[in-house]
């Protein structure tokens, strides 16, 4: 599989909708994850990413232009112990109940299918990042409709041991824009990734669409120390 450069990747296609990056710094060092949303309607783009205990959480930017919460206020990001969940939906809360429950982060996703948005049918996206003992590993999953047909749920999970340094894995919910909204296709893309936090999340906030992006989450944490640095990037200020 070819390598990408992942600021030309995001420029390249004007709604992605949400995606997820995991993988590892050039130095070694980090565990590497971003994530983002963006939005074609005034609901969809009403919201903004704040920080919580274990994670993040999407919140309106404006409470009172919030029409509709299903589907877009969730927790993206939970850390349980020395994993780290990212997904685009309610599933993070999944993930996190069940492998609390000693299920492995496949079989806790199981029970959940697709978005209920028809006609996009939006991918669920997942991502888990497993660091122990200066190891480090990570998974990622989607769930889809075949094609569109709602009748069939397709799930797929990809795992990478003991991860490249300055390689990663991009997969998001939409191949580009349309309607219905085409899902994603493929295996996750292999993209670079840096050693600065500061350069990825400028590089990537800077490559998204100007119209459709909305708000931004990158994490870097160190192997040895566990040691985790998070930046929040929101296109709309918090009323």
């Amino acid at each position: 599989m070819k390598t990408l450069d992942i600021y030309e990747e995001l420029k390249s296609n004007s709604y992605p909708g949400r995606g997820i990056i995991t993988g590892k710094s050039k130095d070694a060092k980090n565990a590497v994850t971003a994530y983002f949303i963006m939005g074609r309607s005034v609901n969809s783009r009403n919201r903004v990413f704040t920080q919580t205990k274990d994670g993040i959480k999407t919140e309106a930017a404006d409470p009172s232009k919030l029409s509709d919460p299903h589907l877009i206020i969730y927790s993206p990001v939970r850390v349980l112990g020395n994993k780290t969940i990212v997904t685009n939906g309610d599933q993070t809360d999944t993930i996190y109940t069940l492998m609390d429950k000693q299920q492995t982060f496949e079989q806790s996703l199981r029970n959940r299918l697709y978005e209920d948005d028809e006609p996009n049918f939006t991918p669920r996206i997942s991502s888990i990042m497993h660091i122990e003992d200066g190891l480090y590993n990570y998974a990622m999953s989607i769930i889809k409709s075949a094609d569109g047909n709602p009748n069939c749920c397709e799930r797929f999970t990809f795992t990478y041991t003991d991860p490249i340094a300055g390689e990663g894995h991009f997969i998001h919910t939409y191949m580009g824009d349309g309607n219905p909204l085409p899902s994603f296709e493929g295996e996750p893309k292999r993209v670079l990734i840096p050693d600065s936090i500061d350069e990825f999340t400028d590089g990537l906030w800077e490559a998204l669409n100007e119209d459709n992006k909305v708000s931004l989450f990158v994490r870097y944490i160190d192997i040895e120390s566990g040691e985790a640095v998070t930046k929040i990037v929101n296109k709309y200020d918090k009323v």
